[in-house]
């Protein structure tokens, strides 16, 4: 068969809920409907306008279509008619009947019929489940393979299968998708839409099986079956009539879970007074659920109501083991229960029953024993409670002589709500009372420990050394001030301990290690794309410029260096370690950060004049540049085993036009050659030995950001393939789709003719 290019068959998804909850508790607003046919529509979903939370996402209306008996509910989307099977508030899915893309052929040339079909998920609460579907091909010899767009990156996603029939027969009904006559494969985390393509050899078996499938279905709903392989259609009129189950994640997708002791934004869903927030398990958002001891609606003010465990037990024989209290006298509480026995009886040890007490002269006994226990323990209590008061004045003191009385009035007059103050207690239960292998990194600074708070919340804590009694007052002015600090590329501090001889600070955790350990660390066979540097390169730039000029008070950083430099999941740049428990007295009138200098990294200036400007910061950040160039270290070892400054060889070899030969081989190249003499000239830039002559962190980082645009122009001019992360990210962003290469090079002449 003459093989012409076949259209891509593109399906979109809508989601559904699943069934509501029991008890025969409210699950929709006052005055609306609850079900449409058999099918329960829980709040924030809704039957027409005013039943359904349609100020978040419009899609949470829901349509009865009564042209069928019973009615069916049906997403509210006037560009496709998806039909809910059910809706669940505890696991936040909805099912619903999807799509089957087919094609038939009666020839070796002739395409008889074909359906594409698909619903839209694009502005909708709803994602397919990665983890109660999977996508399914059924045909002989073909290959389906789907590909689509995902929120969390805007590169197509490509997976597939091939389904073939060599020895179909001996295949049972009934048997498992594993390739003969139907494949299946998993599918990615926020996916909003996918294309399918099949490719067909059919030159063996047209007659036998004229008619190909594609579907997205929930995992268990279909198993291989001969018949679905013969006839026209038969898969769609026999199984498929209404379509195939296709399991849906739903959340509020406007929003997230608001952080500790945060108060609720407006349109915040999860508003009964027993439930909680948790964040969606597929795409961005948040799901409510009902705290444990409670049933309902948790997006109904009142929806969430204690449930009678004492009543549950004896109406219903289900609850004995859930809630045992079988002979003692059961006293329900809210959100609980508790089991007493009553007078002339003890716990039978279970938690189950009780029992009669112990004869008369046992109790003597017992009674003898208990008191002498009593008086020990009485004794022991008094010695402890006398050394808790000690150790809590201890605390106190500590408190006050760091700052922690100004601390608190400062966050009443400014109204600072970002920073939480933890006590000694919940840090050493975060660390693990700073448990070895807790330990993150060892710094001049002080020790650096991973923790768990008790929210589950990962955060690095940092245990500095002793700092002078002088600067205890500044320490609590840095918190301040970092705690107003809000840009993306900034580990954010998130609090503070001040009950202890040093104070501690809890900034967030970033979980990829430094920019120092990507470019230097033992294995080095990844190879690190240019515009993943510029990347890196452009972001830190952007949040030194940040602190130095759009902060209601300058801060200096004192220590740029690729140690500093962190890395999340997708390599964004976080700019970390201000040093706010290391300070030294400065000059109130000039209120910035002061943290000593790296080897390597020092202005030589600066070392000469001992005084801190905003330009020490972007000579260090010369340097830094000068790693992501070469992937050496700022001291690094040479190949005759002499120490060299990396500073120092980089304007040698510059000077005398040698720069291939220090450059890393893994980003020479002939097409961004010009982008890495222009990335060299803006280190010679920050690495000039007179400040005043060196440009501003905000040029530098407006410089990098044109030097990246002119790569990507250049790589993509040169090599349509894209370019990818060592995580699989693609370098093409959509701001460089449309600049074309003359005005990039021309942009790129101007900003460095300046």
């Amino acid at each position: 068969m003459k093989q012409a290019p076949l259209p891509m068959i593109l399906i979109t998804f809508q989601v559904v809920a699943l069934s509501a909850t029991s008890s025969g508790f409210s699950i929709s607003l006052p005055g609306c409907p609850d079900k449409c046919g058999d099918v329960p529509i829980p709040y924030p979903f809704g039957i027409g306008n005013g039943c359904a939370a349609a100020s978040i996402n419009r899609f949470f209306t829901i349509t009865c279509n009564s042209t069928f008996h019973p009615p069916r509910p049906m997403i509210s989307d006037p560009s496709a008619s998806t039909e809910i099977i059910d809706i669940s508030l505890e696991r936040a899915e909805m099912r619903v009947y999807g799509p089957v893309t087919y094609n038939c052929f009666s020839s070796n040339t002739t395409v008889m019929d074909n359906y594409t079909g698909g619903i839209s998920l694009v502005g909708m609460p709803f994602l397919p489940s990665t983890a109660r579907n999977r996508f399914m091909v059924i045909g002989c010899n073909t290959m389906g393979i789907i590909g689509g767009y995902t929120h969390s990156t805007p590169d197509p996603y490509v997976a597939g299968c091939y389904s073939y029939c060599q020895g179909i027969n001996s295949t049972a009904n009934g048997a498992p998708c594993n390739g003969k006559g139907c494949c299946e494969t998993t599918i990615p985390t926020n996916l909003i839409d996918f294309g399918a393509i099949f490719i067909i050899n059919q030159s063996s078996v047209w007659s036998f099986n004229p008619c190909f499938y594609a579907m997205l279905a929930e995992v268990g709903w279909y198993n291989f079956r001969q018949q679905d392989l013969i006839g026209r259609l038969g898969f769609i009129n026999e199984r498929a009539k209404r379509g195939v189950p296709l399991v849906l994640d739903w959340a509020i997708r406007n929003g997230s879970c608001p952080k500790d002791g945060a108060k609720a934004p407006i349109g915040y869903a999860c508003v009964s007074s027993n439930s909680y927030c948790v964040d969606a398990i597929n795409g961005p958002g948040y799901m409510c659920n009902c705290s444990e001891g409670y049933e309902g609606n948790p997006y109904l003010p009142t929806g969430c109501q204690d449930i009678d465990e004492c009543k549950l037990h004896k109406q219903n024989p289900k609850y004995t083991e859930l809630y045992p209290c079988k002979n003692g006298v059961c006293r329900n509480i809210p959100g609980g229960y508790v089991c007493k026995c009553g007078i002339g009886k003890r716990s039978d040890g279970k938690n189950s029953g009780c029992r009669p007490v112990l004869r008369q002269a046992e109790q003597v006994v017992i009674g003898l024993s208990v008191s002498s226990v009593v008086v020990i323990a009485l004794a022991c209590m008094l010695a402890m409670k006398i050394q808790r008061r000690k150790h809590r004045k201890e605390k106190e003191l500590y408190f006050k002589q760091n700052g922690g009385l100004k601390l608190y009035d400062e966050m009443r007059s400014r109204q600072v709500d970002t920073i939480h103050i933890l006590t000694e207690k919940e840090v050493k239960r975060a660390t693990e009372n700073y448990r070895d292998d807790r330990v993150l990194g060892c710094g001049g600074q002080g020790m650096v420990y991973r923790g768990t708070l008790d929210d589950d919340k990962e955060v690095a804590i940092k245990k500095s050394k002793v700092i002078n009694d002088n600067c205890k007052e500044d320490f609590v002015n840095e918190i301040i001030i970092l705690s107003q600090i809000n840009h993306r590329n900034i580990v954010r501090l998130l609090g503070c301990c001040l009950e202890v001889d040093v104070p501690m600070l809890v900034y967030e955790f970033i979980s990829n290690g430094t920019l120092s350990e990507f470019l230097h660390s033992n294995d080095r066979k990844s190879v690190i794309p240019l515009d993943l540097r510029l990347k890196i390169a452009t972001q830190s730039a952007e949040a030194l410029a940040y602190i130095h000029s759009s902060t209601s008070r300058t801060i200096l950083h004192g220590d740029v260096k690729s140690l500093n430099i962190l890395l999340d999941d997708d390599y964004n740049a976080k700019v970390a370690d201000f040093g706010a428990s290391a300070l030294k007295p400065i000059n109130k009138d000039d209120f910035i950060l002061f943290i000593q200098g790296t080897l390597g990294y020092l202005d030589p200036e600066s070392f000469v004049s001992h005084h801190l400007t905003d330009k020490s910061d972007v000579y260090s950040f010369g340097v830094v540049l000068l790693e992501l160039l070469t992937r050496k270290k700022a001291l690094y070892i040479d190949n005759l085993g002499e120490q060299k400054a990396l500073s120092h060889t980089f304007i040698v070899m510059f000077h005398q036009k040698k720069l291939c030969d220090i450059l890393d081989d893994d980003i020479i190249g002939d097409e961004v050659m010009v982008v890495l003499e222009k990335l060299a000239e803006l280190a010679m830039h920050c690495l000039n030995p007179i400040g005043d002559e060196r440009p501003t962190m905000k040029e530098v980082a407006e410089r990098l950001q044109t030097l990246r645009r002119i790569n990507m122009q250049k790589v993509s001019t040169a090599n349509p393939m894209r370019m990818h992360y060592p995580d699989g990210e693609s370098s093409m962003s959509d701001e460089t789709k449309y600049q074309s290469t003359d005005t990039a090079n021309l942009a790129l002449d101007v900003d460095f003719a300046r």
